[in-house]
């Protein structure tokens, strides 16, 4: 070992000249017990369907649907009447605390099981509550739907390319594990690229070269912001029914980390 330290130093070294070096710029490491952070995260609120038909109630300070316990943030869905729906849960964003041109988003995430579950850890353009969706992009880092369960995927959706045209452009990897389990759900997202990671492990990548420049085609030069939530039903995860003997579920996620 002795005498390969002068290479591995030197191979350190050179790596360090010729890579740029990422800075962490935002986390939540979630240390603090009670409701999530209020200067990181706010709350979609309501029962609309919110574009998908689904069942659940998202609700706003509220420990029963999201908190942080043992250090870990819990996303948790209830069958329960509420405020006219069945179901309950929350949907935690930082577009009116934080949002990114480019970097590495990861969270550190056990999902839940069972069917009518639908967890997603994903990002939408900052501006669309102008332009409204597809346009202002997505970029869906995880997604799970309890009907397949482990099977993980990472998607993009625009004006162009989107589930309701059938064009979006997504893939899947399987994590056997992944209820049962943490693992690191992550995106590195730059100016022509968007590659999809499990554990360090790339399983998809679409780029700008491909898809096209156009703003229809290519939305992601402008600032995101972070969502996670946990969905009950809906045209994807509903597809299959909804099972209603397994709740509560839970989506547990122990960290996310912004860096660029």
């Amino acid at each position: 070992m002795k005498h390969l330290l002068p290479f591995l130093l030197l191979c350190t070294a050179t790596y360090a000249q010729t890579t740029p070096q990422r800075k962490l710029v935002w986390a939540d490491e979630f240390t603090k017990n009670g409701l999530p952070d209020s200067t990181k995260w706010g709350y979609d609120v309501g029962g609309n369907g919110w574009g998908n038909h689904e069942l659940e109630f998202y609700t706003k300070n509220r420990p029963e649907n999201a908190r942080v316990e043992n250090g870990n943030l819990i996303i948790e869905a209830r069958k329960e009447a509420y405020q006219g729906s069945q179901y309950t849960s929350a949907r935690l964003l930082t577009k009116n605390t934080a949002s990114w041109t480019y970097g590495r988003f990861e969270a550190r995430i056990k999902l839940p099981d069972g069917r009518g579950t639908w967890p997603a850890f994903w990002m939408l353009g900052k501006n669309v509550s102008t332009v409204g969706w597809p346009l202002g992009g997505e970029i869906d880092i995880m997604e799970h739907v309890g009907f397949d369960q482990g099977e993980v995927h990472g998607t993009i959706h625009c004006e162009a390319y989107n589930h309701r045209k059938g064009t979006q452009k997504g893939k899947h990897t399987t994590v056997a594990t992944a209820s049962t389990a943490f693992h690191v759900y992550a995106v590195d997202w730059t100016p022509d690229q968007i590659d999809f990671y499990v554990d360090d492990l790339k399983y998809n990548s679409v780029n700008r070269a491909e898809l096209g420049s156009t703003e229809a085609q290519w939305p992601f030069n402008k600032p995101f912001f972070l969502l996670l939530n946990l969905a009950v039903g809906g045209d994807w995860g509903g597809q299959k029914g909804v099972d209603e003997t397994i709740w509560p579920r839970r989506m547990e996620v122990d960290y996310v980390r912004v860096y660029q």
